[in-house]
C-alpha cells in the first residue's frame, strides 16, 4: 500500500509502524550458512504470502533445498578453513 495514502487514511503511526516492520523483518538473525531463509515475516507483511508465483514452482536451482556439509560451511563462514 502506498505509504501516502496510508498515513492520510490512519494517521502518521501506520506507515512508520510498517516501515518499522520492514526494517525488522529484513534484519532477522542470520540463519546457519546450510539454512535457507524463507523470508516469511516478509512475505507476510507485503501480502504475498498466500499466492502462488513463478518463483514458487520454477525457482532458480542455486535456491534449491539441497543441504550441504554443515561444518564445512560453518567453517567456512568462520574462515577456518
Amino acid at each position: 500500500m502506498n505509504f501516502s495514502t496510508l498515513r492520510n487514511i490512519q494517521g502518521l503511526h501506520a506507515p512508520l509502524k510498517l516501515q518499522m516492520e520492514y526494517r525488522a523483518a529484513r534484519q532477522v538473525i542470520q540463519r546457519l550458512p546450510f539454512l535457507q531463509s524463507s523470508n516469511l515475516a516478509l512475505d507476510t507483511l507485503r501480502n504475498s504470502d498466500e499466492s502462488i508465483g513463478f518463483e514458487d514452482i520454477l525457482n532458480d536451482p542455486a535456491h534449491s533445498e539441497v543441504m550441504g556439509e554443515p561444518h564445512m560451511m560453518v567453517e567456512y563462514k568462520l574462515g577456518l578453513l
